[in-house]
């Protein structure tokens, strides 16, 4: 069965084994992209101080880090699941993204813009 246009922006599995709902841990994204506390408090646009990863971390911190761990995935779904191949490409440049890596777009809050670019990459690819 073929996915409508409408729901390739999330991912088909959970490859990279952030979590979902409840289960979701932030932290593991935060770490499979590198981002230190400066980048997750300048993503999250909340304080450095405030970035945690227990259960009282900022509702922001959460929510930038799943729609960035819901992209990472999606480009995990592209490589049949393979965690290296996805952390290699969000590393590489990219002359599609004016030479600037992904996980570079990430920490400069460009992590929608992105978003966008994948989606656009997988329906094409879709037609194909």
């Amino acid at each position: 069965m073929q996915t409508a246009p409408l729901f390739l922006s999330v991912p088909q599995g959970d490859s990279l084994h952030f979590g979902k709902g409840d289960h979701f841990e932030p932290k593991k994204v935060a770490e499979f992209m590198q981002l230190d506390r400066n980048a997750v408090s300048k993503i999250a646009s909340v304080s450095s101080a405030s970035v945690r990863w227990d259960e009282n971390a900022p509702r922001a911190v959460k929510e930038r880090l799943e729609e960035i761990g819901a992209i990472a995935n999606m480009v995990a779904d592209i490589f049949q699941g393979d965690a290296a191949k996805t952390a290699l490409w969000f590393r590489s440049k990219n002359p599609l993204l004016g030479d600037v890596a992904p996980r570079d777009m990430v920490r400069l809050g460009r992590h929608d813009r992105l978003r966008r670019f994948i989606v656009t990459a997988i329906q094409e690819d879709k037609v194909r």
